[in-house]
């Protein structure tokens, strides 16, 4: 039997500069599977997408425990590697987000994102001290456990616009640098495609570096070509499968006709593709 110390050794050896892991991130039990069916090495959770499954808004609105139960169903459920989006730790102080990465361990995922941004629009982003501090308070309660926990430093300084344009990328690759000191694995700053921007931070960041794909981005392949270690898409197929379902039910609801439910996948198939799991 796999071990968690097992996945998380092997979860951190897909992060490959110029290789890129690729991360579908899910939300539920059903997507989770869905992904690891397509063929993924690891599954991602997406915090905007669990969320909203579980009827709140993204942001640092859903609580603890929620979270973690939905994190704890995904991990049963696949086989490979689970790391988790876990916003911003879903505590305020150090000692708070050591509770969570616990609980996230015990869950049974061997990852965790944990962003830098606040929730308050004059103080976008939290003191580069203070996050170190939630950083390092990860790693300890995981080596605690004896999980060498792969924890994803997200810098927001690109996707919450902190400050002078010409300035950001210094900004990100200074947090960058504390945060890897602080014992984070990895660093993920999401909001940059452009292979300028892309190819500064792998240049700048001692770490693999993770970057946020979706449409208008430059593919896998070309991602991976900069030296991006990690691409996942974030909330993006949560979000078409919530727009495919409102198209179907406008459809429905207003011409009265049922085109847009025609599928590629059936009842059966997601049926089976639960069969024999809790």
């Amino acid at each position: 039997m796999t071990t968690l110390h097992d996945k998380a050794v092997l979860f951190d050896s897909l992060h490959r500069s110029g290789n890129a892991l690729v991360l579908a991130n899910a939300w539920d039990v059903v997507s989770a599977r869905l992904i690891e069916e397509a063929g993924a090495k690891a599954i991602a959770t997406t915090s905007a997408g669990v969320a909203w499954a579980l009827g709140a808004p993204d942001g640092n609105k859903l609580d603890r425990d929620r979270a973690i139960d939905l994190i704890a169903r995904v991990a049963s459920a696949v086989e490979v590697p689970v790391t988790a989006d876990i916003e911003s730790g879903f505590a305020d102080k150090p000692e708070g987000v050591a509770e969570t990465v616990r609980g996230v361990l015990e869950a049974g995922a061997v990852g965790v994102n944990i962003e830098d941004s606040t929730d308050d629009p004059s103080v976008p982003l939290r003191p580069v001290e203070e996050q170190a501090a939630r950083l390092s308070a990860a790693r300890e309660a995981a080596d605690a456990m004896n999980v060498p926990l792969y924890v994803n430093a997200r810098v927001d300084v690109f996707i919450r616009a902190v400050g002078d344009p010409a300035d950001r990328l210094r900004t990100a690759l200074d947090r960058a640098a504390a945060y890897l000191a602080a014992g984070a694995s990895g660093v993920f700053v999401p909001a940059v495609i452009d292979p300028q921007t892309v190819s500064a931070l792998v240049e700048g960041v001692d770490g693999p570096l993770n970057v946020l794909a979706g449409p208008g981005a430059p593919s896998i392949g070309e991602l991976s070509a900069l030296g991006v270690a990690r691409v996942s898409v974030g909330s993006s197929i949560a979000v078409a499968s919530y727009a495919f379902a409102r198209r179907a039910a406008q459809e429905v609801l207003g011409a009265g006709t049922y085109e847009s439910l025609a599928s590629d996948i059936g009842y059966r198939d997601i049926n089976a593709l639960l069969s024999g799991r809790d």
